[in-house]
C-alpha cells in the first residue's frame, strides 16, 4: 500500500473514504470488531487524515471511533458539552458582535464563525493533559476569513487593539506552514470579563486547504497542472515512508514509527544558513543531523545552537538556530535511541547499530575462533569440507554467520574449535588453557563491554562472560555476579589485560567525608588535578556532620585509580577512600 501510495496520493484520499463508510456502519457488527475497528481508526487512519490536512474526514473519523471506542465516555461528554454551549450563547455573541464591529470600523471585508470544539478533542485535552472539563470550555474560540495573506496581518493588529494579546502565544503559520500545508495566523488574547479569546485568521484559500488538506484543488498530472504546496508537502512525507520502510527492521518496527510520525507537533529550526528544518516536538540535536542528511546523523559527535555548545539529548525549541559538530569515524551511540523522537533517525540508528554488531560480531568471532584454534592463521588452514561439514550442522549458509554467532556468544569457540579440526591428524585437545588469555584492549565495537556491577580497569584480574546475542561481558574476577563461574566454564572465557591499552575506564570510588562548607567543591578540584574526569557525583548523609560521596570517574588502569585514591586521602576534611565494587 505504501508504494501505491507514494506513486498516486490519490490512493490513501480513496482509503479514508473506505474507512469513513466503514465506520458510519459499525453499528451492525460485534462490540469486540467495533472496538478493534475504531482503535485502529484512531491509532491510524485519523492522524493520517491529520497528516494529510484534511480536517473535516479527521474530525468525523475521531468522533466516530470515540463513540464506539468508549460509547459511555462519549454520552457524558456529549451531554456536559450540550449544556455547556446553551450557558455560552450570551459570551460568544457578545465576542463575535465585537470582532466584527472593529473589523467594520477599519473597512475589512471578512467573515467571522465561532469554532466548536469536538468532543475527542475535549477528552483527549482531559486525559493527556489533565485539564478539567471547564477550563477547556471556558476558552472562546473564533475564526476570521479574509481576501488575501496581507489582510490577515491587518486583522492581527486588530485583533490586539481590541483585546489584550497573552505574551508568546502568536502563531504564525503563513510564514511557516505546518508540515501538511496547513497555513494561519494564530492568537490567543485576554477578551471580556477576563476570559481566554482564540482566534484564527486566514484566507479562503487558506480555510479550504485547512479544511480538504490535499484533496483541495488537486491537480491531476494528466492535465499538466502544478501540485499545491500540501500536495508536494504530503509527496515527500509518503518518500519518506518509503524509506522508512526499507530501513525498518521489522513491519511492527515499521508501523511504531508510521504511528509515532504520523500526528506530530512541529517545531521550526533553521541551519546556519538559514534554510528552515521542521521537526517534530521534543526533537533533538540528533534528530536535526539526521533531518538534514543521514551521513551528518551517523557522523555527529556534539552540536552548537545559537552558537552556543548545546547538548545532544535536551529538546530544542522553534526559532533556534542549530549548528552540528561532526568528525570523521564518529559513530551512533545506541543511547541515542532513549531521547530521539523522531522516525527517520529513529530507523537509521537502529539500522546502523544492527550493521556494526554484525560487523563486529563477525570480527570478535574470528578473533576467538583463531585463539581457541591456537593461532591467528589457524582458520585459514582449516579445510573447506570442515567448515563446510560445521556449517551444515549448525545450518548456517557461510563463514561470516559462523563467525557471527561466536561472536554474539550464541556459539562456543572451544566447540566450533574442536568440530573443525575433527578428522585432522595428530589434533592436540582443545581447550583455553593450550593458548592463554585472549588479549583485551578495551571496549571493542558493541561486542566487548565492561560490566557495570564492578567497572574492572587495567590492573584488575578479570575474566569474561560469554553472553548469548551480547558478546563479551568483562567482569573482575572477584565480582559477586559471577561468583560459581568454576560450575559453568563453558560460559566464562579466560582473558587479559593488553600491555598497549591506552584508553580511559569508567570506575567508582566512595568518600566519606565531614559535611564542611566548601568541602565538596575542594574534593572535585582535587580530582581535576590529577586528569580524571568526573562523570558523576552523589551524596548520601550519615548524620548531621559526615556524609558519603559516590564518585563515578575515569582512570587508565590501577595506579592512576592509586594516585587519585591517595590525593583524596591526604585531604583535611576526607576521612575513608575506598573503591566502590558491587
Amino acid at each position: 500500500m505504501i508504494m501505491a501510495m507514494v506513486q498516486d496520493i490519490r490512493v490513501i484520499l480513496i482509503k479514508l473514504a473506505d474507512r469513513t463508510h466503514n465506520m458510519r456502519t459499525l453499528g451492525s457488527l460485534r462490540p469486540d470488531k467495533r472496538r478493534r475497528i475504531a482503535r485502529e481508526t484512531l491509532e491510524i487512519y485519523s492522524p493520517l487524515a491529520h497528516r494529510l490536512g484534511i480536517h473535516h474526514i479527521k474530525t468525523e473519523l475521531e468522533e466516530l471511533g470515540f463513540e464506539a471506542l468508549y460509547p459511555n465516555r462519549y454520552r457524558v461528554i456529549k451531554e456536559v458539552v450540550k449544556a455547556a454551549r446553551g450557558n455560552r450563547k450570551e459570551m460568544i455573541q457578545k465576542i463575535l458582535s465585537e470582532i466584527e464591529g472593529r473589523l467594520q470600523e477599519a473597512g475589512i471585508p471578512c467573515r467571522v464563525s465561532g469554532r466548536e470544539k469536538h468532543l475527542y478533542s475535549i477528552y483527549c485535552k482531559m486525559v493527556l493533559k489533565e485539564q478539567r472539563f471547564h477550563s477547556i470550555m471556558d476558552i472562546y474560540a473564533f475564526r476570521v476569513i479574509v481576501h488575501d495573506a496581507d489582510t490577515c496581518y491587518r486583522v492581527l493588529g486588530q485583533m490586539h487593539s481590541l483585546y489584550k494579546p497573552r505574551p508568546g502565544r502568536v502563531k504564525d503559520y503563513i510564514a511557516i506552514p505546518k508540515a501538511n500545508g496547513y497555513q494561519s495566523l494564530h492568537t490567543s488574547m485576554i477578551g471580556p470579563h477576563g476570559v481566554p479569546v482564540e482566534v484564527q485568521i486566514r484566507t479562503e484559500d487558506m480555510d479550504q486547504m485547512a479544511e480538504m488538506g490535499v484533496a483541495a484543488h488537486w491537480a491531476y498530472k494528466e492535465h499538466g497542472e502544478t501540485s499545491t504546496t500540501a500536495q508536494i508537502r504530503a509527496q515527500r512525507w509518503m518518500q519518506s515512508l518509503l524509506e522508512l520502510q526499507q530501513s525498518a527492521g521489522s513491519s511492527f518496527e515499521f508501523i511504531e514509527s508510521v504511528k509515532s510520525d504520523l500526528f506530530p507537533d512541529e517545531i521550526y529550526v533553521f541551519t546556519p544558513e538559514g534554510r528552515i528544518v521542521e521537526l517534530p516536538a521534543g526533537a533533538t540535536p540528533v534528530d536535526f543531523a539526521y533531518a538534514v542528511h543521514t551521513d551528518i546523523g551517523h557522523a555527529c559527535v556534539g552540536a552548537r545552537v545559537d552558537r552556543q555548545p548545546y547538548p545532544l539529548s535536551q529538546p530544542l525549541t522553534s526559532g533556534q538556530t542549530v549548528e552540528i559538530i561532526t568528525a570523521p569515524g564518529a559513530r551512533p551511540n545506541a543511547a541515542w535511541l532513549n531521547f530521539v523522537v523522531s522516525s527517520k533517525a529513529r530507523a537509521k540508528i537502529r539500522q546502523l547499530l544492527k550493521n556494526l554488531k554484525r560487523d563486529d560480531s563477525v570480527s570478535l568471532g574470528r578473533r576467538l575462533l583463531n585463539h581457541a584454534l591456537g593461532g591467528s592463521r589457524k582458520l585459514a588452514e582449516i579445510p573447506q569440507e570442515n567448515i563446510q561439514r560445521e556449517l551444515e550442522r549448525m545450518k548456517l549458509a557461510t563463514l561470516d554467520d559462523l563467525l557471527a554467532e561466536i561472536g554474539l556468544g550464541n556459539a562456543m569457540s572451544v566447540v566450533v574449535a574442536k568440530n573443525l579440526q575433527q578428522g585432522e591428524a595428530a589434533v592436540p585437545a582443545t581447550t583455553q588453557s593450550n593458548h592463554g588469555h585472549l588479549p583485551i584492549k578495551g571496549a571493542d565495537g558493541v561486542l566487548i563491554t565492561f560490566a557495570k556491577c564492578c567497572r574492572p580497569i587495567p590492573g584488575d584480574p578479570i575474566i569474561a562472560h560469554v553472553s548469548p546475542g551480547k558478546g563479551l561481558v568483562i567482569h573482575h574476577e572477584s565480582c559477586r555476579n559471577i561468583r560459581g563461574y568454576q560450575k559453568e566454564p563453558e560460559k566464562f572465557m579466560a582473558v587479559e589485560w593488553d600491555k598497549e591499552t591506552e584508553q580511559e575506564f569508567i570506575t567508582e570510588i566512595k568518600v566519606d567525608m565531614f559535611n564542611h562548607q566548601g568541602a565538596l567543591a575542594n574534593l572535585t578540584a582535587a580530582i581535576n588535578t590529577t586528569t580524571s574526569n568526573i562523570q558523576s557525583l552523589n551524596t548520601e548523609e550519615k548524620d548531621g556532620r559526615v556524609y558519603s560521596a559516590f564518585i563515578r570517574l575515569t582512570a587508565r588502569d590501577r595506579v592512576h585509580l592509586a594516585n587519585i585514591m591517595r590525593k583524596i586521602r591526604v585531604m583535611p576534611d576526607v576521612i575513608k577512600v575506598t573503591r566502590n565494587r558491587n
